[in-house]
Formats: structure tokens, sequence, C-alpha cells
């Protein structure tokens, strides 16, 4: 067998090269296309730096100010920081005035009490003590502030996931000599950590260990399923019968948290690690399972991998999970009402009447953009009440018309086409066909949704990362069009639409495109951005601060990072916008091959967490167990044995406001 593929590559080859969605419906491209030629609003590629003007009445400044805990800090009117430069140093840059500490690194015990291994810079901790201890490759998270209620910025929790694994350097020997030991210690690898964090008398943050919070969330934890697909045909297994427990969740990327004090995790490349050795059916098809496995290799090992022997296994899989952070004893649920697709994070916000709206994006090419409103309201002070809100209510599907409006389609099983003639007997069945039962409805195909974000001072006003396609232009796709100026589009751009009347649960919106990314030193149009200040590709992770800053991460694969057109554009990084000014700043650049993930303020905007993901990851394959520290030696220097993903705490020196 070649050597396995690391997540970029893999991403590569099933992400890009195969295409899951085979459906007619119209691509974003050919939609803003017709509108622009429309209008004449774009001459080069440089006029989408700014949001698209709407109608007053749209726009609120009250927004959702007070659904999650925050101090009164604030509204930002400018950034007040000056941007880095690009950079290729192995290690995290930030502005003067700023410092950074990786301060929770894979493998760093959790804080179990009497369970608190130490890292072996050699690779030799087992599997049971990967289980207790910090998983590979952090991604999305959230701060919880401590106690439950509070405001609290000194003290709180972190709940995170660790989105995969890289098997040469989780094994001392790599992918050889594979057995059962190897695929439980990379299946407790991943998933969620919960860990208490408190500043010392110094007044630097440190891991509370033990910790009566202390928590590792793995691929075999069990979970309860809730909503449509609770006891559904088409969730039931051998091993559970009823469809009511599910064994883990894996492949977690983005978050969210909700105002009841839960956090969101998302189940996005799920489907890579499920194998048949059959051909695939049309719904294993859809969603990218194939006949091969050159990563993870679980299945060779572990029967529930393999949909020749378990063929519902994969329905259990795909959906939005959500953690008690507070409660280290209860037992997470998967919402089925939420739809099952490649997850890559769950945005939440509240209605003026208290429902419950969550934003999701499907990342991979040509997938769609979901909202789903719950049925009952958010009530403060209930906490039993809300935790049951994401049980029930309605998913939509987005489709961005081509005269600058949208429509969110709902897909509620009976309606329209979504009949059990054609394929969804009942809502669990659509449910788990929620791609399907998108692509009948007409959905607009988008480049790649990644992270959405909510404006907290403008009502009902929203932005989603859409990362790159370099499908754009290649035969039987769409071609170069006014929004995607590039025959194919390598650099992605940030989406932003405005729901009517400012309501998150209105049936329609205006949409425009907040920014192409892209390099200015180039005349070619292809390459070429539309922002102001720090260039960039590749955008992912996005998330306001508590001051209305909107922060923006990249995740350049490393197969692609500083060659070609990405040639001097240097590591990954994190700048800052105001949206409207048309100004982008650098505030951060990361080690030699990793990915900026992960954004978590602290209530008082003055802690910012950012997680640094699979630092030292080469061009291709995995890591060089003989020579782990090839690309990089980060955070622990060359005595450290092998790169870790950590969590990186931001403080400014003078003690004050992130970004001010």
């Amino acid at each position: 067998m070649g050597k396995p593929l690391t997540k970029k590559t893999l991403l590569k080859h099933i992400n890009e090269d195969v295409i899951s969605n085979e459906s007619s419906n119209q691509a974003l491209s050919a939609v803003w296309q017709a509108r622009l030629s429309r209008r004449s609003l774009m001459q080069t590629g440089t006029a989408l730096g700014a949001v698209a003007v709407l109608p007053t009445a749209w726009l609120s400044n009250e927004a959702q100010a007070g659904v999650f805990p925050r101090d009164n800090i604030g509204q930002a009117k400018h950034l007040g920081f000056s941007a880095i430069g690009l950079s290729s140093q192995d290690t995290v840059v930030v502005p003067k005035g700023y410092s950074a500490r990786a301060f929770y690194k894979w493998g760093d015990a959790v804080g179990l009490v009497g369970r608190m291994p130490a890292f072996k810079t050699d690779a030799t901790n087992s599997a049971i003590e990967q289980s207790f201890q910090a998983g590979m490759h952090h991604d999305g998270m959230s701060y919880f502030s401590l106690p439950m209620g509070s405001k609290r910025s000194d003290h709180g929790l972190l709940a995170m996931n660790h989105e995969y694994v890289d098997n040469g350097l989780l094994f001392k020997d790599g992918a050889a000599n594979w057995s059962t030991e190897k695929v439980r210690k990379a299946q407790n690898a991943m998933g969620v950590s919960i860990v208490e964090i408190k500043k010392d008398a110094h007044g630097q943050w440190q891991l509370v260990r033990p910790s009566r919070y202390a928590r590792r969330i793995t691929a075999n934890t069990p979970m309860s399923i809730s909503g449509p697909g609770r006891n559904h045909t088409l969730l039931k297994t051998a091993a559970d019968p009823r469809a009511e427990t599910i064994l883990g969740t894996m492949q977690n990327c983005a978050n969210g948290e909700t105002p009841w004090g839960t956090y969101l995790t998302c189940e996005e490349n799920w489907a890579d690690i499920f194998t048949t050795r059959t051909t695939p059916t049309a719904l294993e098809k859809r969603y990218g399972i194939g006949t091969k496995d050159e990563v993870y290799r679980w299945n060779e090992q572990d029967a529930r991998f393999n949909t020749s022997a378990t063929p519902n296994e994969p329905n259990r899989f795909g959906w939005v999970v959500e953690i008690d952070p507070y409660d280290p004893q209860s037992t997470p649920i998967k919402h089925t009402a939420l739809g099952r697709f490649k997850h890559e994070g769950a945005a939440v916000t509240l209605a003026p009447d208290n429902r419950v709206v969550v934003y999701m994006g499907d990342d991979q090419r040509f997938e769609y953009i979901y909202k789903f409103i719950s049925k009952q309201p958010y009530q403060p002070g209930n906490r039993a009440a809300n935790k049951r809100l994401l049980t029930e209510g309605v998913l939509y599907v987005a489709r961005f018309n081509e005269d600058g409006s949208g429509d969110w389609l709902p897909l509620v099983q009976g309606e329209g086409k979504l009949t059990a003639e054609n394929g969804f007997a009942d809502q669990g069945e659509l449910l788990v066909k929620t791609r399907m039962a998108a692509d009948v409805v007409g959905a607009t195909k988008m480049d790649r949704p990644e992270w959405i974000a909510v404006d907290p001072y403008r009502a009902g006003s929203v932005y989603c990362t859409l990362t790159n396609n370099s499908q754009r232009g290649s035969e039987g796709k769409p071609g170069v069009d006014a929004a995607n100026p590039r025959a194919k589009n390598l650099f992605g751009h940030i989406m932003h639409w405005q729901e009517k009347q400012g309501n998150p649960t209105a049936g329609s919106f205006n949409w425009d495109i907040l920014v192409l990314a892209g390099r200015h030193d180039t005349q070619d149009a292809r390459f070429k951005g539309s922002m102001k200040g720090a260039e960039f590709g590749s955008p992912d992770g996005l998330s306001f601060d508590h001051r209305g800053v909107l922060w923006i991460q990249t995740d350049v694969s490393t197969s692609t990072l500083n060659m070609d057109e990405y040639a001097g554009l240097g590591n990954n990084q994190m700048v800052a916008t105001i949206p409207g000014s048309n100004e982008f700043r650098r505030f951060l650049t990361g080690p030699n091959g990793c990915e900026i993930t992960g954004i978590a303020f602290a209530p008082d905007n003055k802690t910012l967490f950012v997680n640094i993901q699979h630092p030292g990851e080469p061009k291709e394959g995995d890591s060089d167990p003989a020579h782990p520290q090839a690309v990089s030696s980060w955070p622990d220097g060359p005595k450290g044995g092998r790169p870790r993903a950590s969590t990186v705490v931001i403080t400014k020196d003078d003690g004050g406001v992130i970004g001010s």
C-alpha cells in the first residue's frame, strides 16, 4: 500500500477532484454573473470589497446583543493594532504590544482526577492514555465562563474539537504494524476535549488540573439521538436495534455555542473513515463513501467502519452534536433535526420571537448553505427546556437568486417533490438524505461553504467563508464569471447575506460578497483580491468578537502553501476587518505547515484563544515518523520530539481589549 494521505491531500482528492453533487442546480457563479450583467455593477474584480447597500429598514443596531454573555465594552469603530507582515517563520507572530503562548497541546492531560498521563515525545503513549489527553489537531472551540451563567473573564472552560490524526506523528512507527491498539488510539485522538482554565496570581492563564469538569469525548463515547432520526430504521444497527444510542463523534471541525451554555460540535469529513467493499449505493456515493481508505484504515480492525458489514453505520454520522460542558456526566446528543451532511459549523442566534436559528455550511465543492429554525422559543432561565430546542424545528437550504435576492427553501417531507415517490418516505429519511433533498428543491451550489458568523451589532447580517474551488472552469463545471473571475477559484471569497427585516426566521434575504480573497501583486484577474490591506487566500475560520470585529482565519493547503499562485504569501494567517470598511489587517501568522483555526474570546475581549492545527504537516503524505520535525518543531522546539497542535492564548501587553 502507498504512503497514506494527509488531511490536505485527502481533501484534494475527495473534496476537490471528486464531486459528490451531480445535480443540475445552478452554481453561485452563474447566478451572480446574471445579476451583474443586468446591473453593470462591476467592471473589475475590485468592486466587491464592501457590503451591499441595503434598505435601512433591514438594519437594526440592537441585533442579538445580550444573547451571549459579554462585558459592556462597546462596538468597535476602527482597528487599533498595527498590521504585521507575511511570515514563513516557524512560530506564531502577533503585532507589537501583544503576547502569544501555547498552553494546551496535543497530549497534555485534560485533568481527570487520578488520570493525568504525561505526553511522551516518542509517541509511545497508549490508546488508554490518549483517551485522557488532548486529542490531535485542535479545531473549533468555545469559552464558557465559570460559574455557569456568569461573565467571568478569568475563569472558565474551553471546549474544543480534535478533527483528525496524522499516523506519522501519532505512532512511533507510523502506519506500520497496523493493529487494533493503533485504531483505538487514533479514535481516542479525535473528538472533543473540555478543560478548565483560570488566571493565576500573575494574570497568566493556566490549566486547572485536576478538574471536576475535565472530559474527553471520543469516537467511542455513547451519545443519544434526538429528533426524527431517533428510532428510525435507517439508523438502526445490530448493536443498537432501537436507534437510540450512537458510539462516538469524529472529524469534528467548526463549532457553535448556545445561549443556554452548551457546546455544538460538527461532524465534517466523517465519510472519509468509512469504506465499502462493494459498489457504493446512491446514498453512499452522494456522501463520498468509496471502496478505498488509505488514510485511517479503521475498517481493517473495526467492522463499524466497513459499510458492507454495517450498512447503516454511516447514517449515524454527519450530525451536529450538543455537549453540556458544565456536566461531565451528561450524554452528548446528536440532533438529527439539523440535517446530515459535512457540517462545517453551527452559528447560533435568536430571532425577535426568541426562536433559535442555526446557520450551517456543507464543506464540499458545490454543496449548500442551511439554516434551522426551532419550533419552540428560547426561555431565559429555563435551561432544561432550552436543551430540548434543537430536537424539533424546520431545516431550510439557501437559493441565491440572480437579482441579489435569496430564498430559504424548506426541507419538509411531503412538500413539493419531497415525497415518498421521490425517496423520502418520512422526515427521518429526508434528514438522513439531506443533500439529496436539497438537490430536489433546487438549492444553489456553493464553493465549499465553511464557517458562518452572525454580526452581533446588525440584526440578520450573516457571513460565510467559501474557501476555494479549483474545479471552476473545468470541463462540465461553471466557468469564469464576475463573482469568481478566475479559471479556478484558488483563493476563495466571503459571502454576506441580510435577512429580510433583520429577522433570522425570514424566508428570504438579500446577498452580496464581502470580499474576493487573492493577492495584490498580480494583474491576472483570476488571482487578484478585492480587499484593501492584508492579502490572503482560502478563508476558513470566521468569527465576530464582542466588539463586532470580524476575524478571518486561513487554511491554504500545504500542497499549495507558498507555491505557484500562493508563492511568497507565507504561512497561514489570521486577519481582521470591520464589515463595510473594506480594510483588512493581518493580526497573526502561524508556524510552518499549520492551519489557523478555532476562535474564542473571553467576555471582556481581553483574551483571545486561537488553535494552531497540524504544525509541521508535509506537502504530501503523513509525517515521516523517523523525522517528525522535518517541517516544524513548534511549539516545543527541537527537544520536543514532534510538532503538536496547540491552543494559543493571546493577550495585550497593557491588559487592554484585543484589537483596540
